[in-house]
């Protein structure tokens, strides 16, 4: 019998702690509201913030916090509030909301308080826990995600980046940078932060999110800040790192691919083509070319880009990748640029080099074959017929002979071909392969051409399938050794002292037909014939007689000394 009285008393006493109200040492507690989740009650040394409206029993109020619109701080267990207080709100969680009845021995007795609270008076509080902490506190964090891959974390002295959200304890949002549109960045570490997030931040990776709780001796104090944030509350930070560097760091080259073949390597002064895409160190995208389809074109190391892309791009190979890392001090600084780069934002640059050039260069030549036997070489004004393959330095072919019926003829010097392809033909055998590199200055220049990117290196590979030996400029015939002493007498093969345009016609094709003599290539025989004897018909009677024949050499030594003369 005495063991099930014990039994029944032991429970009485468990169900006694979870009802309400329940007595404290006299002090009555009656818990309205509690929170789902409680990691802390408060506990002798403890201090607090909190809300409160007092009544006497017949429900007077006499005092309210909430009327002063400021909340109550105290210390527990220390003396500094009625001792019912001290009793009543021992074991209170964050929000939880809760009703004390304080006898008046523990309260204020049988003096009173003055006018406001009479003698033996039994006092009701209604408290509302806003914050709670100890001297012994510490800054507390809690990683909620984070990257997998880490290269770097938040030291003292680095520069950071990041958003984040503001709340109190109670949950009540103070201040948000999301709500701004715009990262807050600050030195880590040399006091232009509150001490707890200094502490906070260090060792944060870019991309992760991590919770930081703050104990208002080491965020806003007793003074808070304005009135968003109360005397002596501990501060919820819920931080998403967007990037990381220090002033003194430099570029950073990642993700290098070098082709096999490099026979050149960039210098200051080359003039680039390449692709881009530019990120954020969290990886989200504010620039392409791809997204344009043409190329980044810029002078490297002279100024044209951000220092750090200036840096980045020196010492290359054409067909290489990389990854180009740059700090705001060498991109674009506190400042940033437009919308789209913020102030003192990281740059990634994953770069792909088309080709690039110097202006001081000339086309290079490559021989791949040449034959044993090379009776003549093509020069300035032959007529040549030739095979080939152009191409960009990445490879991609524009053009190709081999899609045409005919071979690619040219007129070496005269304007027919780009000025570098026109030299890369010259001083060829026929059968000869050579590979030759021409600048865009020797080529299609910044503005390109049909099928050719502006300020574009071209590859030809060639081959001289045959070549027709030329005249110089101006002549339409040529003789090959002397020309005959008594030129007329030979032109006038019947001897009756005149030359109609068939006899002179058959004069010339029998020279050329005996190798004495050459006609300009390219053009009609007929149409030469036709015009050299224009030329020296000079009556137009069509008929040529030793006054009026005159070699080309004689005519233009003629033409100087006349102009001599004139002057």
């Amino acid at each position: 019998m005495f063991a099930v009285c014990v039994l029944i008393l032991v429970l009485n006493a468990l169900f006694c702690v979870e009802c309400n109200p329940s007595p404290v040492g006299d002090v009555v507690v009656e818990r309205y509201s509690t929170p789902a989740a409680c990691p802390r009650e408060v506990k002798n040394g403890d201090h607090v913030r909190y809300h409160y409206n007092v009544t006497l029993l017949d429900g007077k109020t006499f005092d309210s916090s909430h009327q002063k619109g400021i909340p109550k701080v105290g210390l527990i267990g220390e003396g500094r509030l009625i001792a019912g207080i001290e009793k009543g709100i021992v074991g209170m969680c964050i929000n939880e909301r809760r009703k004390v009845t304080v006898p008046s021995h523990l309260a204020y007795g049988a003096a009173g308080a003055g006018d406001v609270v009479p003698p033996d008076a039994t006092l009701v509080f209604d408290l509302h826990l806003l914050d709670l902490w100890n001297n012994a506190d510490m800054v507390v964090t809690k990683t909620i995600s984070t990257p997998k891959d880490c290269r770097r974390s938040i030291k003292r002295t680095d520069f950071a980046r990041y958003h984040f959200n503001g709340t109190l304890l109670d949950g009540t949002l103070f201040d948000s940078s999301y709500a701004r549109e715009q990262t807050h960045d600050s030195l880590v570490g040399e006091g232009w932060l509150i001490k707890g997030l200094d502490e906070g931040l260090l060792g944060m990776c870019v991309g992760e999110i991590r919770t930081v709780v703050i104990p208002p001796f080491k965020g806003y104090g007793e003074k808070g800040l304005g009135q968003e944030v109360p005397s002596q509350a501990t501060l919820i930070y819920s931080i998403l790192l967007v990037d990381i560097h220090n002033a003194k760091d430099n570029i950073t080259v990642e993700n290098q691919v070098v082709p096999e073949s490099c026979t050149r390597k960039s210098v200051v002064g080359d003039y680039m083509r390449y692709h881009y895409n530019g990120t954020f160190l969290n990886g989200v995208t504010f620039d392409t070319s791809y997204q344009r389809n043409t190329t980044y074109n810029t002078y490297i190391g002279m100024g044209y880009v951000i220092t750090g892309m200036d840096q980045g791009l020196l010492d290359v190979c054409v067909g290489e990748t990389r990854r180009v890392i740059i700090p705001p001090h060498l991109a674009y600084g506190e400042q940033g640029a437009g919308k789209d780069i913020p102030g003192s934002a990281v740059l990634v640059f994953d770069v792909d080099i088309i080709d690039f050039h110097n202006p001081k260069d000339n086309i290079t030549v490559e021989i791949v074959f040449k034959p044993e036997i090379c009776n003549e070489t093509s020069d300035a004004n032959d007529l040549i017929h030739y095979h080939y393959n152009c191409s960009l330095m990445d490879g991609t072919l524009l053009f190709a002979s081999g899609n045409y019926e005919n071979h690619q003829e040219a007129l070496l010097g005269a304007d027919k071909v780009i000025d570098g392809l026109d030299q890369g033909l010259r001083g060829m055998c026929i059968g000869e392969k050579r590979v030759v590199t021409v600048p865009p200055h020797l080529g299609h220049g910044e503005k390109g051409a049909t099928g050719v990117p502006g300020s574009a290196v071209l590859v030809f590979e060639l081959e001289l399938i045959d070549l027709a030996k030329g005249v110089p400029p101006g002549y339409l015939f040529v003789w090959l050794g002397e020309s005959p002493q008594e030129l007329f007498d030979s032109l006038d093969m019947n001897k009756n002292k005149e030359v109609p345009e068939e006899e002179f016609g058959e004069f010339i094709k029998l020279q050329v037909a005996e190798g004495k003599g050459r006609m300009k290539p390219g053009m009609d025989p007929e149409e030469i014939i036709a015009d050299m004897f224009k030329n020296q018909d000079r009556n137009h009677d069509g008929l040529i007689t030793p006054d009026e024949l005159k070699l080309k050499v004689e005519e233009d030594q003629e033409r100087e000394a006349a102009q001599h003369t004139e002057l």
